[in-house]
C-alpha cells in the first residue's frame, strides 16, 4: 500500500533539511516522499521490534496517513525521525490497546508472540535479537530507539517521560541482556 500511496506523487526529488516542514508550508507531495523514503526503514525496523512485522507494516501505513492528514500539527522545533517516530509510537499502542495485546502492570510487558522479521536476523544476531524481544516493553523501547540513533533527550520526547526514567530503562535493559546472553555483569 505505501508503494500505491507513493506512486500518486510527482516523482520529483528533493533534498530538503527537514522534509515535514516543507510539507506543512507548501503541501507538496514532493517532500512528504522525500520523507518516506527517508524514515520509512527505520521506522519498519523500530516498529518490528516492538510488534510483529504484520502489526509494524500496518502502523506504517497508519502513520503516514496521519501525517498527511495532521501536516499543520508539525513543529520543526524537533527532528522529523522523532516526530515520526512518535506518531508511530502512539499508533502502536492504540493498535495494541485494541487487540489486548497491551497490558500495563508494574512490569509494562507486551504480550505478543516472539516473531523473527528476516531483514532484521539477516544484518543481527538471532540470539541477540530474540533476547530484545523479551524485554519488558519500556526497556525495548528505549533500547530500540537508543538503536535507532535518538538521544537521551529524543527518547524522552517521544515516550513522554524524563531522561534519567530513559537512562534507567537502558540500563536495566542492558544489565537484562547481559544475564540473557550470558556475559558478566
Amino acid at each position: 500500500m505505501l508503494l500505491a500511496i507513493k506512486s500518486w506523487f510527482i516523482p520529483h526529488k528533493t533534498d530538503a533539511e527537514d522534509p515535514l516542514y516543507e510539507f506543512k508550508k507548501c503541501g507538496e507531495n514532493r517532500y512528504l516522499e522525500q520523507a518516506i523514503d527517508n524514515f520509512n526503514p527505520d521506522l519498519y525496523h523500530y516498529l518490528c521490534t516492538q510488534s510483529t512485522p504484520e502489526v509494524a507494516e500496518d502502523i506504517c501505513q497508519k502513520t503516514w496517513l496521519t501525517i498527511v492528514e495532521k501536516r499543520h500539527y508539525y513543529q520543526s522545533n524537533s527532528t522529523p525521525k522523532a516526530y515520526i517516530f512518535k506518531v508511530a509510537r502512539n499508533a502502536l499502542i492504540d493498535e495494541l490497546r485494541k487487540q489486548s495485546r497491551l497490558v500495563l502492570d508494574e512490569n509494562a510487558t507486551i504480550q505478543c508472540e516472539l516473531t523473527l522479521d528476516n531483514s532484521f536476523s539477516e544484518a543481527s544476531s538471532e540470539r541477540l535479537y530474540q533476547a530484545i524481544k523479551t524485554l519488558p516493553h519500556t526497556q525495548k523501547e528505549a533500547l530500540s530507539l537508543q538503536l535507532e540513533g535518538f538521544s537521551l533527550k529524543q527518547i524522552a520526547d517521544i515516550t513522554n517521560t524524563n531522561a534519567e526514567t530513559v537512562k534507567t530503562r537502558l540500563r536495566y535493559a542492558k544489565q537484562q541482556l547481559k544475564t540473557i546472553l550470558g556475559e558478566p555483569q
